[in-house]
């Protein structure tokens, strides 16, 4: 069992940052960040292997970073040149064989953190 815990989130002008954590009880796996917004499926922002390899949904490229330190147990992500559009609930995500941006291939799910970009 892994318990994730996200924090950062909260109300941002378009063009702003915002970096989001998420504390884990283990952070020694696959971890990452999803989204979703009102009326829409959830969907991968980013992902970060056990080896550090990382992969962004075409949306965010350029503009958020993914990372980890597993020394504090905690994944991060910066957030950069946010748009309206990136306006969703944002959840950390750990623990999948497979490592993709695919929701449902993951196991450990946080109860996710707002973020609101206005224009």
């Amino acid at each position: 069992q892994v318990q994730l815990v996200e924090s950062g989130g909260g109300s941002v002008q378009a063009g702003g940052p915002l970096r989001l954590s998420c504390e884990a009880s283990y952070s020694r796996n696959c971890m990452g960040w999803f989204r979703q917004a009102p009326g829409k499926e959830r969907e991968g922002v980013a992902i970060i292997s056990i080896y550090g390899r990382r992969a962004y949904a075409d949306s965010v490229k350029g503009r958020f970073t993914i990372s980890k330190d597993n020394a504090k147990n905690t994944l991060y992500l910066e957030m950069n040149s946010l748009k309206p559009e990136d306006t969703a609930m944002y959840y950390c995500a750990a623990y999948s064989p497979q490592c993709t941006l695919i929701p449902s291939v993951f196991t450990y799910w946080g109860k996710g953190t707002q973020v609101t970009v206005s224009s």
